[in-house]
């Protein structure tokens, strides 16, 4: 398998134009509200984990006294580089699995569409770096693809082909097409783009993972996306759109025990 960090790096080129973006001006995203209520609580240090493009970094170096901007791709950093040069951030090209010059350095960790790791196992590990930088009171938020909202979509797709007079089968297989069926294991919570794999998550697994962690989820809401990102969507926009998933957890005094 190719390294996945090339595989990212290669898709900074295209990444405006291929992938869903939360910070689009339609997007009711709580992300920089939740970032702001914590600086008012004494939050002073922070990191984007998985900063790409770098469009929170010049926010979190505005609100914060020490940012940190972490990607493991060579080409994202480069491009976040060029888009922030505050004196109060540091860029580090690391992965999430590997987090040691941060650990227990952080008030706040944000991971915005960066724990995607293919792997579950890596999933879990990841969490636990997180945890390791957070401060005994830190917290950790951020945005997590849904899979939930690509079955969401599939229904909306399906249900206009049969408003148009599509037969059941054929209705079933354009909304497939039109929504990348086949790039998908929705067993596994797996999506593949050009090299790139990610996971995508339902809302219980957002609750099982972060207590696995030994994290106390405190919010996890629906970030109703641009439906112009999105297939049929002119036709669909009377419908509330296509979601990401909204966290916001606190370190646990304890590490908590797995759980269904």
């Amino acid at each position: 398998m190719k390294d996945q960090s090339e595989s990212w790096s290669a898709a900074a080129r295209i990444y405006g134009q291929e992938f869903v973006d939360p910070y689009l001006p339609e997007v009711r995203n709580p992300l920089q509200p939740a970032l702001q209520a914590l600086v008012r609580r004494g939050a002073r240090t922070v990191a984007d984990l998985g900063c790409g493009l770098g469009p929170l970094v010049p926010f979190l170096a505005e609100h914060f006294e020490r940012v940190w901007a972490v990607d493991f791709a060579a080409a994202m950093l480069e491009q976040a580089r060029s888009r922030c040069a505050a004196p109060n951030v540091t860029y580090l090209q690391r992965s999430l699995l590997d987090l040691k010059p941060l650990h227990g350095r952080l008030d706040v960790a944000v991971a915005v569409n960066s724990l995607v790791l293919p792997r579950v196992t890596d999933l879990d590990a990841a969490l636990a770096e997180i945890r390791r930088c957070l401060k005994p009171d830190g917290a950790v938020l951020g945005i997590v693809p849904a899979m939930d909202a690509v079955h969401y979509q599939t229904m909306l797709l399906i249900e206009r082909g049969l408003a148009h007079g599509q037969p059941l089968e054929a209705a079933c297989k354009n909304a497939a097409h039109h929504n990348e069926h086949a790039a998908y294991d929705f067993a596994l919570g797996q999506y593949c783009f050009r090299g790139i794999e990610q996971h995508f998550w339902q809302p219980f697994e957002v609750r099982f993972r972060f207590a696995k962690a030994g994290f106390r989820l405190t919010q996890l809401k629906k970030v109703h996306l641009a439906w112009k990102q999105f297939a049929g969507w002119r036709e669909l926009a009377r419908y509330a759109p296509p979601w990401d998933w909204f966290f916001l957890a606190r370190r646990a005094g304890a590490r908590a025990a797995s759980a269904p």
